[in-house]
């Protein structure tokens, strides 16, 4: 099976083998890392995928782009999926965009974190943190 990742770095679309996860690929375009610690963009389509095929827990950030609170939390979410690269795997689900994975993962508030490890929810926190919160609750997970 294989999935579609945008590179975080030229947005080429690249069409990667789930296996392929842990063994840090690179984008076919500019070679550099798919997995470099930016955010993956999670569609109906690549989710369960990530999730099932993961190497890492997966922290998954519910937001909007309406969502004041989801804006101010959104460059922590990255700041801290760049810091954690190969230990967790970070991904953003638009919840405009992609409404029936919201539904699908119960979000009644955004933004809505959620850990996943294995297919089975860890842990889920509503409301933006601040970047040492963040990191502090992201701790119990490695």
């Amino acid at each position: 099976m294989s999935l579609i990742l945008a590179c975080p770095h030229c947005q080429t679309k690249n069409k990667l083998a789930v296996e392929r996860l842990s063994e840090q690929p690179q984008c076919g375009a500019c070679h550099q890392s798919l997995l470099s610690g930016a955010p993956i963009s999670a569609t109906n389509e690549n989710l369960s995928l990530i999730l099932k095929h993961s190497p890492w827990p997966v922290v998954i950030d519910f937001w909007a782009p309406w969502c004041g609170p989801c804006q101010t939390f959104g460059p922590t979410f990255a700041a801290t999926a760049a810091a954690m690269a190969g230990q967790l795997l970070f991904v953003k689900v638009d919840t405009e965009a992609q409404p029936a994975l919201g539904q699908q993962y119960r979000v009644r508030s955004i933004p809505t974190l959620l850990v996943i490890e294995k297919g089975a929810e860890l842990e889920r926190m509503s409301g933006a943190l601040s970047a040492g919160q963040f990191k502090a609750w992201l701790q119990q997970f490695l």
